[in-house]
């Protein structure tokens, strides 16, 4: 069984952890920019080993894998250190905060002989692989159009990251990835037409933004992110025979199938919402062991090549970057 290391201690490392306990995964180690976050975080998880530093996390040899859980806007800086400690990484979402970030990443990655992938739950529900089976079988036809939404309303607060440029807030990167992840998941292509337009907040980060793509196939795109308006997690896939709708669509575990020309409706049910972070665990462990095959890289790449293009068409440029 490989051996695990957490970097960062918020929100989504605590899910994780409460995953591995679950799974009776045991964690080796944990770093955090906080050392006292890190010592409470250790305390509740029974974590072995808690390091002052992440420098010294990456050079223990007993750890296999870092799961990266710090914000986007440390990723790149995070997984090539840790690409170059030869360890292989699960990061969240977003993976990087422009596609040349990962690019870099993924080559360095191969060089090096490990794996990265992002732990986007979209790409290792088991829904979506039973969705992807109905299309093919024809349940909607060809597919025309996939219309995805999210928003979420936070309340506004400048200083914290989801608003704050310098961290590379704003909608498009925090919730826009899961929608755009979506929507690629059901394309048969890359988009190479993308129309949007965006409203920004006081601090130059993006508020909410309409979004329209469109691949040479002709299947097309429409989705709507904001940061200060509650939308339905509603994603629709149609095809000129029908339609899927699926809802809270980054865990989903239930879908529905329209038939258009009938009116009937068949309900696919696949996997479990409380499992999402053990799937993505499941496929980490078995592609370093070279036992699974998926489109989960596909999927990442395409979607920052997505959320990159846009971004360079808004001008918005971070900081940092």
């Amino acid at each position: 069984m490989s051996t695990w290391g957490i970097l960062g201690c918020g929100t989504i490392a605590n899910e994780m952890a409460a995953t591995f306990q679950k799974m009776g995964h045991e964690i080796y180690g944990v770093a955090n920019r906080t050392p006292e976050k890190a010592e409470k975080f250790a305390d509740k998880y029974g974590v072995k080993h808690v390091f002052e530093t992440y420098e010294e996390m990456l050079a223990d040899e007993n750890i296999d894998i870092i799961y990266v859980a710090t914000p986007h806007s440390m990723h790149y800086e995070n997984m090539k250190q840790a690409v170059n400690a030869g360890k292989h990484i699960l990061c969240e979402k977003a993976i990087t905060v422009n596609v040349a970030q990962l690019e870099e990443v993924l080559e360095l990655a191969e060089e090096k002989g490990v794996v990265v992938r992002e732990a986007m739950t979209i790409s290792h529900m088991p829904l979506y692989k039973k969705l992807k089976e109905r299309i093919k079988e024809g349940a909607i036809g060809n597919t025309k159009m996939v219309q995805v939404n999210f928003g979420s309303n936070k309340g506004y607060d400048s200083t914290q990251r989801f608003f704050a440029l310098e961290a590379a807030g704003g909608a498009l990167l925090d919730i826009g990835v899961y929608a755009t992840a979506f929507a690629r998941t059901f394309l048969s292509e890359m988009p190479n037409t993308i129309l949007t337009t965006v409203e920004y907040l006081e601090t130059g980060a993006d508020e909410q933004s309409g979004i329209i793509m469109k691949n040479t196939k002709g299947e097309m795109v429409v989705m709507c992110l904001t940061l200060r308006a509650k939308q339905p997690k509603r994603g629709v896939v149609t095809g000129d025979k029908g339609y899927i709708e699926v809802y809270e669509y980054p865990r989903a575990c239930k879908a529905t199938i329209t038939n258009t020309a009938t009116g009937e409706v068949e309900t696919v049910e696949a996997g479990k919402t409380e499992d999402a972070l053990k799937y993505e665990v499941e496929a980490m462990e078995a592609a370093i062991e070279g036992n699974l095959e998926d489109d989960c890289q596909i999927i990442t790449k395409d979607t920052m090549r997505i959320l990159t293009s846009i971004k360079t068409q808004w001008g918005m440029k971070y900081p940092f970057e």
